[in-house]
């Protein structure tokens, strides 16, 4: 009995050292979202779909006091915004996800309310890199048993020991507790926060997984690559030389096999730069300079 009462006060300890970065977020006209301190000078992290308006944005602080706060800025893709506040923050510990494996114990927490809320529940899945239904790129697939109330979303995934593992979503899958982890956090909240929006590349073309034929598979030591189905008029592509019908299965020197390979090319890094592109084109492979641009 004695252990279990031990873990119950640890697990209520990390709820309140947590507590001091946990926020709640006024933003859209039915109950308030959550919200982490991401930064001692105002910052906070929340869920896009809990933004609902860009103006008219308030944060409730642990302290009970309430501030006025902007929309930085918001990416869909991975269901995060960022505020900013006058405020300082308390900004919690974070750890990688490296740490956490399944059947561990966490902690899902809110702040919908004045007061933090908390639900139990286990890690039932840790796999690697994803991409949701928008296409985001997520560093790992984190899922948990616990249970996402009403405004619980932009709130904190924290372990047994009140290290704080990610951000919970309820909109990145339905029916499912989806926690983006702290590396992803880290890598979309710096863009926001300095250009307010995540740069994406682009090449302006629709395209399809096709088995390359068995010799041209042998020469370059790839059995797959991607038809080029359709390339959009005045786009990148085209402007580059990429035609219908050629098939890509290099860029920037790493192979293409699958749309995941090519949108992990298109990075934001690599906007504005010409890499170069190997295309099956007539039976032939040829080299094509692709100039990235950039996706509105």
């Amino acid at each position: 009995m004695s252990i279990l009462q031990d873990l119950s006060n640890d697990l209520a300890g990390a709820v309140q050292t947590a507590s001091a970065s946990i926020v709640r977020v006024e933003a859209r006209r039915r109950l308030a979202a959550t919200g982490i301190a991401w930064s001692a000078d105002g910052l906070v992290i929340t869920s896009n779909h809990g933004v609902e308006r860009d103006e008219n944005i308030r944060v409730g602080l642990p302290s009970g006091e309430t501030v006025d706060a902007t929309l930085i800025g918001r990416d869909p893709t991975t269901d995060i915004a960022v505020l900013r506040t006058t405020a300082s923050l308390t900004v919690p510990t974070w750890v990688e996800t490296s740490a956490i494996k399944v059947g561990h114990l966490v902690l899902a927490l809110g702040r919908p309310e004045a007061d933090v809320q908390a639900t139990l529940g286990v890690v039932s899945a840790v796999s690697g890199e994803w991409r949701t239904m928008a296409g985001g790129r997520v560093d790992v697939y984190l899922q948990t048993d616990v249970v996402m109330y009403p405004g619980f979303s932009g709130g904190p995934l924290i372990s047994a020991g009140g290290q704080m593992l990610g951000m919970n979503s309820s909109s990145l899958a339905r029916g499912v507790s989806l926690t983006i982890p702290a590396a992803t956090l880290k890598r979309v909240a710096a863009a926001l926060a300095a250009h307010g929006r995540v740069r994406r590349g682009y090449l302006g073309v629709s395209a399809q997984p096709v088995r390359l034929p068995a010799g041209l598979a042998s020469q370059i030591g790839q059995e797959t690559g991607l038809l080029l189905a359709a390339v959009e008029p005045d786009s990148p592509a085209e402007k580059s030389g990429l035609l219908l019908g050629d098939t890509l299965y290099t860029m920037a020197g790493q192979p293409i096999r699958q749309m995941d390979d090519l949108m992990a090319v298109l990075s934001g890094d690599r906007v504005g730069q010409t890499v170069t592109a190997g295309v099956v084109r007539g039976g032939q492979t040829v080299e094509v300079q692709v100039a990235i641009g950039e996706r509105n």
